[in-house]
């Protein structure tokens, strides 16, 4: 009967937050309040029942029905919309000779801001005297944490990182589209690619044939956005049975011991996005305007923790209300899912190895060790997964590069979901600015419809 009632109770508020939908709220609002609303109810169950109760285990089971759902369908939606995009992107380029400069500058926006998020991830550790992990006391990992880093090691196998950079190539791209590999993102954005090239030398050779593949794409294009609006429109849901998940079933006394870790998280991600307005502000464009054009992306990544489920909407916040040319904004978005994520494969796995280095006798605070780390994280932030584990999977790549245990990693996967919802809205954020800098640096920047305070977004495509 209590977990007939928990459930009963978590429909009410789904159905509360489904009356607000047909009245039109806005999008960000009622995610806003899906996010408030389902950490104020996990709280609350939490307090009644315990973390760990067999009531809590069932209930959480049955509601997130609609949790687990939501990202089911999102993580659906990620290789149709990498390939939509990314070809997109090629059937609209206007001068093939802007394709060169288009990559530089989106690829050098995103590698050299993992470069810096490594170097905060590192400062942030020395900063809090993190280094050594005596914060985590007798805390030891759970067999769910184990088992996760066993199965994200396995996918990993005994390469090295050169070989690792290299598996990223797909070698059964059917395959890749199905998912079966952990670099099954990067496998299709580096084919993507490829077909894109191909297209663009059958347009030189065969315009007529190059028309019709245009229109193809163009037209599975529509097909896909129209299936995206249909899953963005359960955001709020998702939202609310995810929070009550994770504010209902994260320890709280795990939360306090590992407090520190996550202050130093939040810290360190926050002076990065004071970088990224540093950038903004530096290019001539106001931050300010920026970000109030950027927060429905980033309240949904935040909330969501996906950023392969935030790439439509990051596409369209670029196109519509910043300014940015479709051609950029679709390759910036695409190589921002896969390649350079500053939250995920920048700060998190330089915090991680820097706060265990020192249990082999690394001496961390020489330079050497913080060029390494800096440069370690940077080449190994290609491929990271856009949807789920991304963080953990770049993680281990770095542990196994620098012959780091993993043992305290899962010590901290017990706080992850807290840590991942500011980790999932940096990664947005940059590929957000690398599209906005690339236009600006292509001279393709719509300045008009970017200072346009009425040009926002919301989750209606």
């Amino acid at each position: 009967m209590q977990v007939l009632m928990i459930v009963v109770i978590a429909a009410v508020l789904l159905a509360g937050l489904l009356s607000l939908h047909r009245r039109q709220v806005s999008f960000a609002k009622l995610v806003f309040i899906a996010l408030l609303g389902g950490i104020v109810y996990g709280v609350i169950l939490q307090v009644m029942f315990g973390a760990t109760s067999k009531v809590i285990t069932q209930a959480i089971d049955w509601i997130n029905i609609v949790g687990n759902g939501y990202i089911a369908l999102l993580q659906m939606l990620v290789i149709p919309l990498i390939f939509v995009s990314l070809m997109g992107a090629f059937t609209r380029l206007q001068v093939a000779q802007n394709l060169k400069r288009i990559a530089t500058v989106t690829l050098t926006t995103l590698l050299g801001t993992t470069a810096v998020a490594a170097l905060l991830g590192y400062a942030s550790v020395v900063m809090f005297h993190l280094q050594g992990a005596d914060f985590i006391g007798k805390a030891v990992a759970t067999s769910d944490a184990l088992s996760s880093i066993k199965d994200h090691q396995a996918e990993l196998g005994d390469l090295t990182l050169p070989q690792q950079i290299v598996s990223f190539i797909p070698t059964n791209v059917m395959a890749d589209f199905a998912g079966t590999r952990a670099t099954s993102t990067i496998g299709v954005v580096i084919f993507t690619l490829l077909l894109g090239l191909a297209y663009l030398w059958v347009k030189e050779q065969d315009q007529a044939s190059a028309k019709l593949i245009a229109r193809g794409v163009e037209a599975l294009n529509l097909l896909v956005s129209r299936l995206v609006k249909m899953v963005l429109e359960l955001t709020p849901y998702g939202v609310f049975a995810l929070i009550t998940k994770a504010a209902a079933t994260s320890d709280f006394d795990s939360m306090a011991r590992l407090a520190i870790f996550i202050v130093a998280a939040y810290v360190g991600a926050i002076v990065m996005f004071i970088v990224h307005a540093l950038l903004l502000s530096v290019n001539g464009i106001n931050p300010v305007t920026y970000f109030k054009k950027a927060w429905p992306v980033l309240l949904f990544a935040f909330t969501s923790r996906t950023s392969g489920g935030s790439l439509p909407l990051n596409v369209k916040t670029q196109r519509e209300a910043m300014g940015v040319d479709a051609t950029v904004a679709n390759f910036a978005a695409s190589f921002g899912l896969t390649i350079g994520q500053n939250g995920c494969a920048g700060l998190y796995p330089a915090m991680v190895a820097t706060i265990i280095a020192p249990t082999t006798g690394v001496n961390v605070l020489s330079w050497q060790w913080m060029l390494t780390i800096i440069a370690v994280v940077t080449v190994a932030s290609f491929g990271v997964a856009g949807v789920g584990g991304g963080a953990t999977f770049t993680t281990l790549i770095v542990l196994g590069t620098l012959h780091l245990p993993v043992g305290i990693l899962g010590v901290l996967i017990a706080i992850d979901p807290i840590v991942d919802m500011i980790r999932t809205a940096l990664n947005v954020n940059d590929a957000m600015l690398a599209g906005v800098l690339t236009s600006k640096n292509l001279g393709t920047l719509d300045k008009a419809q970017l200072t346009d305070a009425t040009q926002v977004v919301t989750a209606e495509l």
